[in-house]
């Protein structure tokens, strides 16, 4: 079995943004030469996620407004009382999940019909990285 490992960086204008990396996971797939295996997508950070759906912007605003919803920002987060505001971050993060896994199958990612990549960033506007780990043969 071969492996390739790729970083990407971010560094988001806005607190809350939902990025498109499907490009780049799969030039990253095939740079690593892997024609049959798998690609593991993972957020290095425990308030950034990652996640698999439709590029579509009435569906990426959805998915905002149901986080927000389900872990609002507030002031009064227990997490907060260690000098830390992002107490809803970690939540959101938790919601969507740090990473995910691709099928590879003759050299490219194996998503269905409308499947992007998303990087999800819930407390941004400072320095983020995300690993690309391609494996198989």
């Amino acid at each position: 079995m071969k492996s390739y490992t790729e970083y990407m960086y971010f560094c988001t204008q806005k607190h809350r943004e939902y990025i498109n990396i499907t490009d780049k996971v799969e030039e990253a797939v095939r740079k690593s030469n892997i024609s049959e295996g798998m690609v593991l997508i993972s957020a290095m950070h425990i308030t950034a996620g990652v996640y698999v759906n439709d590029a579509e912007e009435g569906l990426i605003k959805d998915i905002d407004e149901w986080l927000e919803k389900l872990a609002p920002y507030r002031e009064n987060y227990r997490h907060h009382a260690t000098g830390e505001t992002n107490g809803d971050a970690h939540l959101k993060s938790l919601l969507i999940h740090h990473e995910v896994i691709v099928p590879i199958t003759k050299g490219k990612l194996d998503l269905g019909p409308w499947q992007q990549i998303y990087y999800a960033e819930f407390d941004g506007q400072r320095r983020k990285r995300l690993i690309i780990k391609v494996l198989g043969e």
